[in-house]
């Protein structure tokens, strides 16, 4: 079998400036009161509505509504698996992720902390790409093959991969194509990816990565996530019971924040974009953002869609231990409930 990816070396030499500011994450913090959330995203334009959220300060301005002055930290990570431990050592209170690593740690989590979805970020089509020619399915993949993704196994694209696999061969194999999956982040996978010459032949990845991906001629589109799941809502952020309980005015503004941000990405694209760029100082080009995030497959949206196929078949593999009867289980219901799927 192939050595695994020299990926601090690929990294430096392609001379990528990503750093993941987890500052925040050396050791848990006692709970607090009202009028502080520490917020964790990730990678690409899926975050968009908490770039809008920071660039507006519309935390602050909701919370100001309930007679708060709220403070608001900001935590960039790569991988669900990261982002899960971050949210139970009590380092952050809003976790930004795939539905993978949410219905991971409802199930781990359940009749415990009880970590549940605050709202999703929006229904975006994930691909996994490739720059192997021999690669046009997945069962093309060999053990010459490495396939990155955020974290191996948890993510919601290792999780697409799986539902992706028991399609193919079954449910009793749908694991088949872990042993070539590695946690790499998206822009240092995207980079990898696009210079060649490395076992990194495949990328799980999401908008912008696989769109910039997809700028070079060697590379091409193997598996669509809306092919396998129809359209749905591939990144939520969630939270703690605890947190919602303890803290209902904080996270009422945070819902609420989130709720404008949705209806800002949404009906004004453009706007969007410079936000993105703004925010995120992301080396792409304007127009180039704006052709990827006007594409009518996307949606800026609170409102989950379609997420609960994926929680049937994890708990039918045997990947969660807890089924939930439908997506409520695994959303908190707020006064303002949401009409998800």
């Amino acid at each position: 079998m192939s050595k695994r990816l020299p990926f601090a070396p690929l990294a430096a030499a392609i001379g990528l400036g990503f750093s993941l500011l987890a500052g925040s994450l050396v050791a848990p913090t006692v709970a607090h009161a009202e009028g502080e959330i520490r917020i964790a995203e990730q990678f690409g334009i899926v975050y968009l509505l908490l770039n809008v959220v920071r660039d507006q300060g519309l935390i602050e301005k909701y919370g100001k509504q309930e007679g708060l002055d709220i403070k608001v930290d900001w935590t960039q990570l790569s991988g669900g698996a990261a982002v899960n431990d971050a949210l139970l050592s009590g380092s952050i209170d809003i976790a930004g992720a795939g539905v993978g690593p949410l219905l991971t740690i409802w199930d781990r989590t359940h009749g415990k902390q009880n970590v549940k979805a605050v709202a999703s970020l929006g229904n975006f089509p994930y691909y996994l790409v490739s720059n192997n020619p021999k690669v046009k399915t997945i069962a093309d993949f060999t053990e010459k093959d490495r396939i990155a993704v955020p974290a191996v196994g948890v993510s919601v694209q290792s999780r697409f991969l799986q539902y992706a696999a028991a399609k193919q061969w079954g449910d009793k194999e749908f694991n088949r194509l872990d042993k070539y999956t590695i946690a790499v982040p998206h822009p240092d996978a995207t980079a990898a990816l696009i210079a060649g010459g490395t076992e990194l032949t495949g990328h799980f990845s999401n908008p912008p990565f696989q769109d910039q991906a997809l700028q070079n001629p060697n590379v091409h589109v193997v598996l669509n996530s809306y092919d396998i799941l129809g359209p749905n809502s591939p990144t939520v952020l969630f939270a703690t019971e605890k947190f919602r309980n303890e803290n209902p005015k904080t996270y009422k503004a945070f819902v609420e924040a989130l709720s404008e941000a949705a209806q800002f990405a949404q009906n004004d694209k453009g706007a969007a974009a410079d936000t993105y760029i703004r925010v995120t100082k992301a080396r792409i080009d304007r127009a180039e953002l704006l052709k990827i995030i006007d594409n009518p497959q996307f949606e800026f949206s609170v409102t989950p869609k379609n997420t609960y196929p994926l929680a049937e078949f994890l708990y039918r593999v045997g990947a969660i231990k807890n089924k939930p009867e439908s997506w409520k289980d695994y959303f908190f219901q707020d006064a303002k409930p949401l009409q998800g799927s």
